[in-house]
């Protein structure tokens, strides 16, 4: 057991963080789960998360914690683009051999593409998008709710809130989004619904999402309009990654079933089924980093 390595891929969304424990050889020997690990909700709680689920991956492989120090992990991270956070994790005395960080959809653009050059789109949570071509990323949106991620759970959620909220008082178009959140919140009041929402978090918001879909299905023009603007936005992005020519572009997240029969066939036309998850991602990232290592070190034996 001391002489055995191995590799650990954490895909930290802003919504679920999830581990995948391989041996060295590639073997699956455990997977665990926790909830969000967005550093913007606070570096110690992306921590907590980062830990539930290693740990939980290395109980289902009927190991001991101990392995952690021959571990190498591959981790990917909604919400790192701010320098203070990146800074603080990289800091992080964890408990690991070594772990190489880079943003969520980087690991999620090479899982859906078995490490080869592709793009992808994100909607969870929130949105975005990357391109991997010939060595050039690309990243798209990601800046975060609420300043960006349109399309998104996250921003589904708000846009439901804010026109259910006017509709009640006829600053607005009339819409059973209302009455269809007090039945979600089993609250009889909005003023119950705003003191449950005001101080939530992205995630809390995004579980309000389904109630939109559920509208538009009743032809709900408010739900509709919400469905359509995000749809165009993913569309924009598409267009815009397309421009890099990727041999493969890939829909992934929560939301992307759901979104996927809103876009545009000309953008549709285009999006293939993802060969693998975002933590198989992480744990090609982790394989490349290490590789580019002994690279480097047998270089400077050599000189």
């Amino acid at each position: 057991m001391n002489k055995r390595k191995f590799i650990l891929g954490i895909d930290g969304g802003g919504s679920k963080c999830r581990a995948r424990l391989v041996s060295s050889e590639g073997d699956l020997l455990g997977v665990g789960m926790a909830g969000s690990a967005n550093p913007l909700e606070g570096v110690d709680h992306s921590i907590n998360a980062i830990m539930k689920c290693t740990l939980e991956a290395v109980s289902a492989a009927g190991l001991s914690k101990a392995i952690l120090k021959q571990t190498s992990v591959g981790l990917g991270l909604a919400g790192i683009i701010l320098p203070d956070r990146h800074k603080a994790l990289k800091d992080w005395k964890h408990p690991f051999k070594e772990i190489f960080m880079t943003r969520d959809q980087h690991i999620a653009c090479l899982g859906a593409h078995g490490g080869a050059d592709g793009a992808v789109i994100i909607t969870g949570t929130g949105s975005c998008g990357l391109s991997n071509v010939k060595g050039n990323i690309t990243e798209y949106g990601g800046h975060g709710f609420p300043l960006g991620d349109k399309g998104g759970g996250a921003w589904m959620g708000l846009k439901a809130l804010q026109h259910s909220l006017r509709a009640e008082n006829n600053l607005g178009r009339q819409t059973i989004i209302g009455d269809m959140l007090h039945e979600w919140f089993k609250v009889p009041d909005s003023a119950s619904i705003i003191s449950r929402i005001a101080r939530a978090q992205p995630a809390e918001y995004a579980k309000l999402a389904p109630v939109v879909f559920a509208a538009a299905e009743q032809n709900d023009d408010v739900a509709l309009e919400i469905i359509q603007d995000g749809a165009a936005y993913i569309c924009r992005m598409a267009r815009e990654i397309l421009k890099t020519s990727p041999p493969r572009l890939s829909l992934l997240g929560g939301l992307g079933p759901r979104m996927h029969q809103w876009l545009d066939k000309e953008v549709s036309s285009h999006i293939q089924d993802p060969l693998d998850n975002a933590e198989v991602g992480a744990i090609l990232f982790a394989r490349q980093c290490m590789a580019g290592s002994s690279s480097r070190a047998k270089g400077k034996q050599k000189t």
